[in-house]
């Protein structure tokens, strides 16, 4: 007799490649987090040489040395130990996918999973190697890009993309709404390289340049906080929960983010003149390496991925919703078929669960 579990892969063939994609969006995020912290106390370095640690293989480095060591070897190592994790987690995703997947374009996108976490660790490796400031800033862009992928592999591999969807009161998706949610992400993603150039400034950079960053870096947070208000605006009524309630989750977010930037701001740089009115501001004094100061500065780092993440998310599923709106044809015969294959899974199970 067929366990339960067996009875929900043959009727869910691919649930297995969802949950492994979904394990791995929760394990990306603490990713960010960590390498976050790794700039923030410029511990990039506390491990000089790569992919060994101090001459140890990876898994093999003693952990009483890792845990009881000094902090910026501690974020280090662990950064590294959970970038490894990810990695296996690739491999699982691309395993899964290759015998439990059907559609051939999800097997390439979990490819192009397994090839962005390995280009993530090449670039992370040559930046200890090479001890190269550019290279840490290009590897901190190409992190939440990476989580972004892996937040829209976990949509479509979801049992919500396979199901019909409904075609009365969803919003109808115009070009127009498609390139407005579209400019979501990308903004999103200039203010992260924005944000990359800030914190890892280069020894040569003049003042006047630093300023024009700061300022644009400062305006487009605004701009994008307009615009997911107004995308917010026009599918609040879609009659669509996964696209209204993200959609006015984003607005939190970018909300939350502009505070944790001016935190980020003053105790990096201290009050701003701007906000001398605030109590307590003429005598704060900027403290290197806070613990609290730098959980800040992360969680700047780490939201503003975030909201990456939810914009694509948000951008996939407008675009199904878009394909099936204008494929009704396509539509009906994907319903008439997925109903004789639960008709006919039922008529098999009976015996089983009987």
């Amino acid at each position: 007799m067929a366990s339960e579990s067996t009875l929900a892969d043959r009727r869910y063939p691919g649930q297995l490649v969802h949950r492994l994609s979904v394990l791995l969006v929760c394990l990306v995020w603490p990713l960010i987090w960590v390498g976050g912290l790794v700039t923030t106390y410029d511990a990039g370095m506390a491990v000089p040489d790569w992919p060994g640690t101090y001459g140890y293989n990876l898994f093999l480095y003693p952990y009483n040395t890792w845990l009881l060591g000094p902090f910026d070897l501690f974020i280090e190592h662990g950064h590294r130990l959970l970038g490894a994790i990810v990695g296996l987690v690739a491999i699982s995703i691309v395993i899964s996918a290759y015998f439990k997947e059907s559609r051939r374009w999800v097997l390439v996108l979990t490819i192009g999973l397994l090839i962005a976490v390995i280009t993530q660790g090449l670039l992370g490796g040559m930046r200890v190697v090479l001890g190269d400031r550019t290279l840490a800033m290009i590897h901190g862009c190409f992190g939440p890009a990476f989580f972004a992928l892996c937040a829209a592999t976990a949509v479509t591999t979801s049992r919500r993309w396979k199901e019909s969807l409904p075609r009365d009161g969803v919003v109808r998706v115009s070009s127009g709404l498609v390139a407005l949610f579209a400019t979501i992400p990308a903004m999103s993603y200039a203010q992260l390289v924005l944000g990359a150039q800030l914190r890892h400034v280069q020894p040569n950079a003049a003042p006047g340049v630093f300023a024009m960053i700061v300022a644009t870096h400062v305006i487009v947070a605004f701009v994008l906080w307009f615009f997911t208000l107004a995308a917010w605006l026009k599918i609040r009524r879609c009659g669509d929960l996964t696209l209204s309630r993200p959609a006015g989750l984003l607005i939190g977010l970018v909300a939350v983010q502009i505070a944790l930037g001016v935190g980020t701001w003053v105790v990096n740089y201290g009050w701003p003149s701007i906000l001398a009115w605030v109590p307590g501001s003429t005598g704060f004094l900027v403290r290197a390496k806070g613990f609290l100061d730098s959980i800040i500065v992360t969680s700047h780092v780490a939201t503003g991925s975030l909201i990456l993440a939810v914009s694509v998310m948000l951008l996939v599923r407008l675009l199904r919703v878009r394909h099936c709106l204008n494929n009704p044809i396509k539509q009906t015969v994907h319903q008439q078929r997925q109903k004789h294959v639960d008709n006919s899974k039922e008529a098999l199970l009976e015996p089983v669960t009987a």
